[in-house]
């Protein structure tokens, strides 16, 4: 594994890339960041040449898991691959089980334990990662993009709020929040993939300490916070998929909410999971590849 030496400044504006003509490969780093060692996997796409300014997916896992595992829970190096964009899943620091969790500013975690004293910034760590990255890879700082799942996915909605000047638009799959408050310098594209019948962060809300309020209120938040028009529009994708969209936002941005009818825990179109996790998480749904999704929107929300 590469050691690299990183200084935690928080969040800042993108800066132009120099990892353009760098050979180097994929596979796991240790990051020393302010004192602590921190775990990202990178995945280059194949054909990777470090001539050609790729974009960005910082894809983050859920609470209790790994970078790794995220890695095969969302299938994203495959999407990767085909559409040729280079793929970050950092690690959390704060043990949880056989995984870990992620210091989420002000907010418990899973099972309403409280939010860890003293861990690392991780608002900071995975603001800072893409500066790293940007050294070590040929990268669009246009196109860099924060994706999440459950508190992955509350970690890249606080990422929303904080680094708007780093991530061009922010995907969570199963964990869209809205922090209060946000300071955002600019108006984020939003999309969120969400299932109905998850039983983890209920679609309703009055969940967890972390989860009070509904998914759509979250998107509603969101649309205002970008200057959206204030009536949103729903169109049906496909069997099971209701797609509740904010247009004419400021700054070109969007909000978007797919709501997947049955869907538990998971992510829409990753492997298929053991009965034995689906009965902790719901079931699973093949009505919508959030890979696609994500990409899709990611692609059309460039850095303004």
């Amino acid at each position: 594994m590469a050691l690299l030496v990183l200084a935690a400044a928080g969040a800042g504006a993108a800066q132009p890339s120099s990892g353009c003509g760098t050979r180097t490969v994929s596979g796991e780093l240790t990051l020393a960041v302010a004192g602590h060692r921190r775990v990202v996997i990178v995945h280059l796409p194949s054909g990777y040449t470090s001539r050609a300014r790729l974009a960005l997916v910082v894809s983050l896992h859920g609470s209790g898991s790994t970078a790794a595992a995220q890695g095969i829970f969302s299938g994203m190096d495959a999407t990767a691959d085909a559409d040729g964009f280079i793929v970050a899943y950092p690690q959390g620091m704060i043990r949880a089980g056989s995984g870990y969790d992620w210091d989420i500013p002000g907010q418990p975690r899973l099972g309403s334990v409280p939010a860890a004293g003293g861990a690392p910034n991780d608002v900071a760590f995975v603001t800072d990662l893409v500066g790293v990255m940007e050294s070590k890879y040929c990268i669009d700082p246009a196109r860099v993009y924060a994706t999440g799942f459950s508190g992955g996915a509350r970690l890249a909605s606080q990422l929303a709020c904080d680094s708007a000047g780093v991530f061009a638009a922010v995907a969570a799959v199963s964990g869209l929040r809205h922090a209060t408050p946000c300071p955002a310098s600019r108006p984020v594209p939003i999309v969120a993939i969400h299932g109905n019948a998850d039983p983890v962060d209920p679609y309703d809300g009055n969940g967890q300490g972390y989860w009070t309020y509904s998914v759509p209120q979250a998107a509603a938040d969101w649309a205002s916070q970008d200057g959206c028009a204030p009536s949103a529009s729903s169109t049906r994708r496909g069997r099971g998929v209701t797609l509740t969209s904010y247009r004419r936002c400021r700054a070109g941005a969007s909000v978007e909410l797919y709501t997947i009818n049955g869907e538990g825990h998971e992510w829409p179109g990753g492997p298929v999971l053991p009965r034995s996790v689906t009965r902790l998480l719901g079931p699973q749904s093949t009505a919508l590849d959030a890979n696609a999704t994500i990409w899709a929107f990611f692609r059309a929300h460039p850095l303004r």
